[in-house]
This record gives structure tokens, C-alpha cells and sequence, in this order.
């Protein structure tokens, strides 16, 4: 086999007008089925009316339809075709399919072209329809064949009529004896009694195969009986160890319920607990949030209050001729401080003011008094705030003086 042989089987086969598909991978490995019906549409393409079987199941169908489409073909086309190569299906084959497609090709092809002259030239001579004709060409197709198929058996006929017309004559002209007669009688009659005799014993043979059978049947029907006894028996017997075994599943019944009844417990309780720690998640952060705010606004109102301290500072010393600087940064710090208490505690707080000068004074008792209760207030302040830096913190204020006596010194 060639690449071009398949090439040319496939093409040849697609102009035909093969309903299937092939392939050229189709014939790598032996595919009788596709032969056979490869074999029966070009057989019937070629003829319509032909009658060959198309079971091909066993090895002998097989060769019954591969020797009876090469003489077919060797008869009607006379192509002659290698059964041997066919029976392979493999790409040997193809090259005796070749041959069948050909031919038919080639009278596929001439017959077109031989229309499309035709046409041609008589298109304009007459137009008729040939679905009117179709049923009168089936009956002209059916008529051939049998034309073919009786010139073909007649010729065979005429063939042996040399030697048959002697026999002819001679049975004619041979006396019929009664003898002879009776003796072939005879033997048709042996022959028929030979048949009937074996008939009857064929019969006699069945019966007895019958009966054969028939204690086979009751047989089994009696171990089939014995069987089922048995097993009833075995159904019906309990096992030693039964007790057991349904006391230790009704235990493991137990078990297993306390098991997922505690499991569900536990699951429940961690799902609790992830949502505590959500929960306290949560409130942190929101505390620090708001830690976070709160000291920003501390650090804000710090600032202003600095801003508002230094601006106080700078009328007093407008004011003030004799005052020094170590007493401006103390009263500075006296109101830093008073705005501190007043933000964190959120009330007013007594302002203190210290006089310029140092000394006694008949009020020094409360001057210690008040100096008392500001370090008092400097503790309290350092535990509350916790923005507050230890310098801050730690900062002692000085001794205050009322307001009137400060005036008076002024």
C-alpha cells in the first residue's frame, strides 16, 4: 500500500458519494467491518437489484462474503479481485478496492461529461422531468438484471444440452421393464423406511433425553429444597457471642451520644470565647482611640493655653517695672498648671498669685497652706493625667500671695 493509493481511495470514494468519512488512519490495522460495508455499497452501486448477504459475524460468513462479491465482480464487471489481500482489511485491501472504485469512477466521470455535452447542446431543444421517470428506471434497472441472470443460466443450459440430449434419447427409446421398475420401487421404499426408522429412533432419543432431564431437574429442585432448609436453620440459630455483641453496641450508643453532646458543648464554648476576645478586642481598641483622642486634645489645649500665658506674661511685664524673670516663668507655670486642673477635673480652680518679693508676711501660714495644696494638687494631677511629662509633674510652684497684697506692692 501506497500513501497515494489511499489518497486517491479516499478522493475517488467522497466523489462517489460515500456517506461516511474515511480516514487514511483507517486502514493502519485490519478493519474487516469497514471493508465489508466498503465492498457492499460499491457492489450496490454498481448493481441495486444484487442479493448478497451482508452477515459477517463469524470467520465463515466472513469468507462466504468475500468469495461471493469477487464473483460477483469477476461475472458482471469482470474485475478480478484478491480475496486473500480482502480478507486482510488492512492497506493490501485497498488496492483491490481501488480497482471496484475505478471503474466507477471513470464511468461517473464520462457520464457527466458526456450530460454536461448534451445539456448543452439540447437545452434549448427540450426540458422534461426526471422525477416522473425515476419508478420507470427502477423497473428498466430490475428488468436488466434478470435479463442478465436468465441469458447467464440459459447459456450454462445450452451448454450441457450436448450431453443431456443424448440421455434424453436414450431414456425415450429404452423399453421400460417392469422388473427393473419394481426393483428401483423397492429400493426408494427401503430408503423411505430407512428414513422413518431413524426418525423414530431420533424420536425414541429425545424422549429419552427428556427424561434425562427431567430427573436432572427434580435433582436440583431437591438440593435447592435441602439448601433452604439449611439456611432457615442457620438464620434461626443464634450465635454465642450475640449477648455480647449487643451489649457492647448498646454501650457504644451511649458513648457515642455523651460524645457529640459534649462536642457540641465544647464547640459552643469556643465560639463564646472567640466572641469575648472579639468583644475585648474591640473595647481596646476603642480605648485607645479614645486615649488617642484625648491627647491630642490635651496637647491642643496645652498649646493654646501656652499661646494664652505667654500673652498674659507680655501685659504684665508692661505693667510690672520691678518684677524679675525667674517670676514671670513662675507665674507662667502657676497658670499653665491651673489650666491643666481645670481640663482634667473639669472646675475651676483657685488661682494663686505670689507677690514679687520675698520675705514673711502675716500670712505665711496660709501661703504654706496653699503651697500644701498645690503640691497636693501637682500628686493628684500626676496620678490622673497621664500626658503629663515628669517635668511637669515634679515642678514645685512657689509660695502664692493674695491678690490685694501683690496690688499694694504695685
Amino acid at each position: 500500500m501506497s500513501f497515494r493509493d489511499l489518497r486517491n481511495f479516499t478522493e475517488m470514494m467522497r466523489a462517489l458519494g460515500y456517506p461516511r468519512l474515511i480516514s487514511m488512519e483507517n486502514f493502519r490495522t485490519p478493519n474487516f467491518m469497514l471493508v465489508s460495508e466498503i465492498l457492499l455499497w460499491l457492489v450496490k452501486r454498481y448493481e441495486p437489484q444484487t442479493d448478497i448477504p451482508s452477515d459477517v459475524e463469524t470467520e465463515q460468513d466472513r469468507v462466504f462474503f468475500i468469495k461471493t462479491v469477487a464473483q460477483f465482480m469477476a461475472t458482471k464487471a469482470h474485475i478480478k479481485l484478491n480475496t486473500k489481500k480482502l480478507y486482510q482489511a488492512d492497506g493490501y485491501a485497498v488496492k483491490e478496492l481501488l480497482k471496484i472504485t475505478t471503474v466507477l469512477y471513470n464511468a461517473m466521470k464520462s457520464k457527466g461529461m458526456e450530460s454536461t455535452a448534451t445539456g448543452e447542446e439540447d437545452v434549448g431543444k427540450f426540458k422534461f422531468d426526471l422525477g416522473s421517470r425515476i419508478s420507470d428506471l427502477k423497473t428498466a434497472r430490475q428488468l436488466a438484471s434478470e435479463i442478465t441472470s436468465k441469458g447467464a443460466s440459459l447459456y450454462d443450459l445450452l451448454g450441457k444440452e450436448v450431453t443431456l440430449r443424448e440421455l434424453r434419447t436414450e431414456a425415450i427409446g429404452r423399453p421400460l421393464e417392469i422388473n427393473e421398475t419394481e426393483k428401483v420401487m423397492r429400493v426408494a421404499i427401503k430408503d423411505i423406511l430407512e428414513q422413518v426408522q431413524k426418525t423414530n429412533d431420533m424420536l425414541n432419543n429425545v424422549a429419552a433425553d427428556e427424561a434425562s432431564l427431567e430427573a436432572k431437574i427434580e435433582k436440583r429442585k431437591s438440593e435447592l429444597e435441602r439448601n433452604h432448609k439449611r439456611l432457615q436453620t442457620l438464620q434461626s440459630v443464634r450465635p454465642a457471642f450475640m449477648d455480647e455483641y449487643e451489649k457492647i453496641e448498646e454501650e457504644l450508643q451511649k458513648q457515642y451520644s455523651c460524645y457529640v453532646e459534649k462536642f457540641r458543648n465544647l464547640t459552643y464554648l469556643e465560639q463564646q470565647l472567640d466572641d469575648q476576645h472579639r468583644m475585648e478586642q474591640e473595647r481596646f481598641e476603642e480605648a485607645e482611640n479614645t486615649l488617642r483622642l484625648m491627647q491630642n486634645k490635651l496637647k491642643e489645649e496645652e498649646k493654646r493655653l501656652l499661646k494664652t500665658g505667654s500673652h498674659d506674661d507680655s501685659d504684665m511685664e508692661i505693667h510690672e517695672d520691678e518684677g524679675s524673670d525667674s517670676d514671670l516663668e513662675d507665674r507662667q507655670l502657676i497658670k499653665q498648671h491651673t489650666a491643666m486642673e481645670m481640663l482634667m477635673h473639669g472646675r475651676p480652680s483657685k488661682r494663686l498669685v505670689g507677690t514679687m518679693h520675698g520675705g514673711d508676711t502675716e500670712d505665711e501660714e496660709d501661703s504654706e497652706e496653699s503651697e500644701i495644696d498645690l503640691d497636693d494638687d501637682d500628686d493628684d494631677l500626676e496620678d490622673d493625667s497621664m500626658d503629663i511629662s515628669p517635668t511637669q509633674a515634679n515642678r514645685r510652684v512657689r509660695k502664692p500671695e493674695p491678690l490685694e497684697e501683690s496690688d499694694n506692692d504695685f
